[in-house]
């Protein structure tokens, strides 16, 4: 079982920490308080898509990312059970929008470094961001990688493209061959069996 995984929504339950910065910047550059709940579903698409949907310009993205960093050290927390599906692995890659440099911080805080052979940042490692199919390309080729996994749609087109299946992570609304909504000895088995 060798496993591309996406980190934030995924790994860790970052989305705390990402919507937090983003009400942040969005109040710094508004003036005032965003809807919550709206954001969280923007954001949930992709941050720049939210960045657009709610008028903020380009260069707030370092000041979101600056603040993402601080809280996601600080307030994420892997969740419940990954590290069982991780260690049942023979094989965790993360291809990732988190710079590595956080990515590592955040895996080595909670003891889950250790689980994975690579970290791909396309923002570090110059591939163009995710949907885009060329970071899981390079990945799938050096690992030959049989799922993917991840919270959004953008995690898991790429992963189709390549011939990888597809497990969504606590969203029933993307389309996966797998979906679950946590992390247990019974979704190793999955892992490992043939799809049905």
């Amino acid at each position: 079982m060798r496993i591309l995984w996406d980190l934030d929504g995924t790994i860790f339950n970052s989305y705390p920490a990402i919507l937090a910065s983003f009400c942040t910047v969005y109040e710094e550059f508004h003036g005032n308080r965003v809807d919550e709940v709206e954001a969280l579903r923007w954001l949930k698409r992709t941050s720049k898509e939210a960045f657009a949907h709610f008028g903020i310009p380009e260069q707030y993205r370092d000041r979101f990312k600056e603040l993402d960093h601080a809280r996601a050290e600080t307030g994420s927390e892997p969740f419940s059970g990954v590290e069982i599906v991780l260690a049942a692995a023979e094989v965790n890659v993360i291809v990732t929008h988190r710079t590595r440099e956080s990515t590592k911080e955040l895996l080595e805080k909670w003891g889950l470094a250790k689980y994975f052979d690579e970290i791909v940042s396309p923002d570090d490692d110059g591939f163009p961001r995710k949907p885009e199919v060329d970071a899981y390309q390079y990945i799938h080729k050096k690992y030959q990688l049989d799922w993917a996994i991840g919270d959004r749609a953008l995690d898991l087109i790429p992963a189709k493209k390549v011939g990888l299946r597809t497990c969504a992570f606590q969203n029933p609304n993307i389309e996966a061959d797998l979906k679950i909504e946590e992390y247990t000895d019974a979704v190793v088995d999955l892992l490992r069996g043939p799809l049905k």
